[in-house]
């Protein structure tokens, strides 16, 4: 009797966190099943922490360890592809040219930046997606600043990316920057919590950005953005532009033979089971999910985190004939990090803002890295960077 596969497709929060949780249930031999990871990029990428790669508060490796290293002691086979079609029927996904074929199917992608058909946004403005979108960006900045005169940065988007990216920004430039946030609603943070917002309002104001509400953009050019307010046009002389506005599924989910919510996401029973497929399972970003009272899940992070547990304990129950589970959402809250040693976090009937939130935020997201095995490399780093750093000091600066 051969063996069951289990094919998840997508590496980040919802996929990886699948994969890893299915390795830690009792399987017997007769049951322990193949699982394959496939995803088009060679490194996970832990983004809550991606704000900390612009300014170099952390590194690379601490954010975005490959894939190979983090499953290396478990039983999980890992294939680099990108995937661009799947069949839901036979469970099948083409890759490079290939097909595999699994009896279990997940489908955590992820979502895509919004690009709506702005003159100008594909050729000039800079994502803040991946860890190549980190990179470029970083390298940007490092050109600015290696010139003279004020840096001028536009950041389109007033949802906790842009407001994360303002803040941080604003540190980094210091005097030299002019950062500005253009919103099209009117107000920052419309999901968060009073708290939140208020918390991110006062630190934009600390740190002197402009902040554009009830403002679209209608054309980007190599050194200008035009903003309108109230049919009104300005045009602005900027360095840099950053689009953080708005997520999309891809194209491909889009086009699969299933059911789909008004944006394109699958839609998935409360076990985050396919309608018309029981088989397959969808989470993250690319599901329309909802938990057991009816709630309606948002895309984020922290969801998918929750959701890769129930996806890992229904796919073993699937296979060992045990009870599903439907998914329940838990909020555990909301976190910012709002410039240089400074955050927000409140949940669980706590509230905190400044260099305390910022230690707490750090050390909440140190506990949901992947692994054991590289939450102590990253823990360790963090416990001796500042000896390192004050070491440093003593030795190339005598007394």
């Amino acid at each position: 009797m051969t063996n069951s596969r289990i094919m998840i497709v997508g590496g980040g929060f919802g996929g990886l966190y699948t994969a890893l949780n299915l390795c830690q249930f009792p399987w017997t031999d007769a049951t322990r099943p193949e699982i394959v990871l496939i995803n088009d990029e060679r490194h996970f990428l832990f983004s809550p922490l991606l704000y900390e790669l612009i300014t170099g508060e952390m590194q690379s490796w601490e954010i975005a360890p490959p894939y190979e290293e983090l499953l290396a002691d478990t039983p999980v086979r890992f294939q680099q592809a990108q995937v661009r079609w799947v069949n839901l029927a036979q469970r099948s996904v083409e890759i490079g040219g290939e097909s595999l074929t699994g009896d279990y199917l997940v489908l955590a992608v992820g979502g895509e930046t919004q690009r709506p058909p702005i003159p100008g946004l594909p050729e000039y403005a800079y994502e803040f997606r991946t860890l190549a979108d980190a990179e470029r960006l970083r390298e940007r900045l490092r050109v600015l600043l290696s010139g003279a005169g004020v840096v001028r940065v536009a950041i389109v988007g007033a949802g906790p990316s842009g407001i994360e990216l303002a803040c941080k920004l604003a540190d980094q430039l210091g005097n030299r920057g002019r950062v500005r946030l253009v919103q099209r609603g009117s107000e920052i943070l419309k999901t968060f919590s009073p708290f939140a917002r208020e918390t991110a309002q006062n630190a934009l104001e600390r740190r002197g950005v402009w902040l554009n509400l009830m403002t679209t953009v209608t054309e980007i050019t190599a050194n200008s953005i035009t903003l309108n307010y109230k049919d009104q046009l300005d045009i602005l002389p900027v360095d840099l532009v950053i689009w953080t506005a708005g997520t999309r599924t891809p194209a491909w989910i889009q086009n699969l033979p299933a059911q789909h919510d008004d944006q394109g996401r699958l839609v998935v029973r409360p076990t985050l089971q396919l309608v018309d497929y029981p088989q397959v399972l969808a989470l993250g970003d690319v599901a329309a999910c909802v938990d057991e009272q009816g709630q309606a899940i948002p895309r984020t992070a922290q969801a998918a985190f929750q959701q890769a547990d129930y996806a890992a304990w229904n796919l073993w129950a699937l296979a060992t004939g045990r009870p599903l589970l439907p998914f329940k959402y838990f909020h555990l809250g909301e976190m910012l990090t709002l410039g240089t040693e400074d955050a927000a976090l409140s949940g669980l009937g706590m509230q905190l803002q400044g260099p305390l939130a910022y230690v707490a935020r750090r050390l909440v997201y140190l506990w949901r890295l992947p692994t054991l095995k590289h939450r102590l490399q990253v823990g360790w780093h963090w416990m001796m960077t500042p000896w390192l750093d004050w070491l440093t000091s003593v030795t190339t600066n005598p007394r």
